[in-house]
């Protein structure tokens, strides 16, 4: 909570969230100004996007922060930081990525 809050007062930051005691499953939040990007790694060999919001047309691009270099992506995958926080929040709470909205796999 403390390491979302100081990245937001910088605007844009990257964060990975996990389970105690496992490796997987694991989403990492990606943001930057009002945008941001949700991945859920289950396994070495599968990743996935969360689908977005709607905030932003899906033929728009948006970019964020991945590690150290920023990504860019359609709206089709983007949300608001507060909505991707909500969800990054319920995984920890609950332990579980389904019910969070839909994933695609890349």
């Amino acid at each position: 909570m403390d390491d979302f809050s100081e990245l937001r007062s910088r605007g844009q930051g990257y964060l990975e969230v996990d389970l105690p005691g496992g490796t997987y499953p694991y989403l990492t939040l990606s943001f930057r100004a009002d945008h941001a990007v949700v991945h859920l790694f289950t396994d070495d060999e599968t990743v996935s996007l969360l689908v977005g919001d709607g905030s932003v047309p899906r033929d728009e691009t948006v970019e964020v922060p991945i590690m150290d270099e920023l990504a860019i992506f359609t709206g089709h995958f983007v949300m608001a930081v507060d909505h991707a926080w909500g969800v990054a929040q319920s995984f920890v709470r609950t332990g579980s990525f389904t019910g969070l909205g839909e994933w695609v796999e890349l």
